[in-house]
């Protein structure tokens, strides 16, 4: 479970991060009191974007529009020639680019996830939209739209979510910076990195305190699991540990005995948990691949082997004294 969470949680982020790369922007622009990751309506202007190439050497720039279509899918509005000379475009793997106003651009996953294929009618935002496109994923969004299409769908004429800018060199890029938030000074603006940076578990509200709350979760239940599937051992083997201590058994090694055993079952159960996070991967990769992403996490296989070791012996402490403590004669008469 804590592994499995993890992967999702990480997966989600690097994937938004990774799909923000490949876009090749130099700078973001993003409206204000905004996160990186919540950008769910369109507040600026449109216009804005063609202020932020009246700069000197911002070579380009593009607006997006971005709308919720539930839980935690959104859906992209670009304007194709502006985002295809910033970003080289998308590789299609069938059909190809807009051709009408209701036109819809999916990526792969998507589309296994909702049986899609060229031709086919989707449904989002209370539109009908059409699939024109189906590309390589892992640029900008899972869907994507004409941006004027979406701004008119979703009542918001003229507005975009955020701006992509091009610089003439990297260089430049601080200079650039410094200059638009002069002129900006509530906006936050940031260059690839920076923004990237903030596309981490740890920067992300919420999302480290959440983890945190899993791996306890974890430890309570784990404990309680090995506290009771040891008492049980424990009952059933009475008349067991009785002849053990007939036959000279200190109750220190009947403890050390059992003990040895719930750490044996306890590194068993890590390598099964990690294995078993390749079966969730795959289902998840299988079934809502646009929707959930889950990463392979080997820097918490250590972590989550110690937790569930120390559960398990936190766990089996009592039950082991119980049974160390035990009287042979009373053990041996025991039914």
């Amino acid at each position: 479970m804590i592994l499995t969470l993890v992967g999702l949680s990480r997966g989600m982020v690097e994937g938004a991060a990774n799909r923000s790369r490949s876009v090749g922007f130099d700078i973001t622009i993003r409206p204000p009191g905004t996160s990186v990751l919540g950008m769910t309506s369109a507040p600026m202007s449109e216009k804005m974007v063609d202020f932020a190439r009246s700069f000197p050497h911002v070579t380009m720039a593009t607006g997006v529009t971005v709308a919720p279509v539930g839980g935690l899918d959104t859906i992209s509005g670009i304007d194709y020639d502006e985002f295809k000379r910033m970003s080289g475009g998308y590789r299609f793997l069938s059909g190809g680019p807009f051709q009408q106003n209701d036109d819809i651009l999916i990526d792969e996953y998507y589309a296994q996830q909702k049986n899609l294929k060229v031709g086919d009618s989707v449904k989002l935002l209370n539109h009908d939209w059409k699939v024109r496109g189906i590309f390589e994923s892992g640029k900008l969004a899972r869907t994507v739209v004409r941006r004027s299409v979406l701004q008119d769908v979703t009542a918001n004429t003229g507005r975009i979510s955020f701006i992509y800018v091009k610089v003439d060199k990297p260089s430049n890029v601080r200079t650039v910076i410094g200059q638009l938030k002069q002129k900006l000074p509530e906006y936050p603006i940031y260059d690839m990195e920076e923004f990237l940076s903030q596309l981490s578990i740890n920067r992300i509200p919420g999302l480290s305190q959440f983890t945190k709350v899993i791996v306890a979760l974890s430890v309570i239940f784990g404990f309680l699991v090995v506290f009771l599937a040891m008492y049980t051992a424990v009952l059933e083997r009475t008349r067991e540990i009785g002849i053990l201590k007939a036959l000279g058994a200190t109750p220190l090694w009947v403890l050390n005995v059992l003990l040895r055993e719930t750490v044996v079952l306890a590194l068993i159960g890590s390598v099964i948990g990690v294995i078993l996070t390749y079966g969730t991967r795959w289902a998840i990769m299988t079934y809502y691949p646009a929707t959930l992403t889950q990463v392979i996490v080997p820097d918490w296989w250590p972590i989550a082997a110690f937790i569930a070791v120390a559960g398990a012996l936190f766990g089996a402490s009592y039950p082991g004294l119980k049974a160390a403590k035990q009287d042979a004669v009373e053990a041996l008469a025991y039914e």
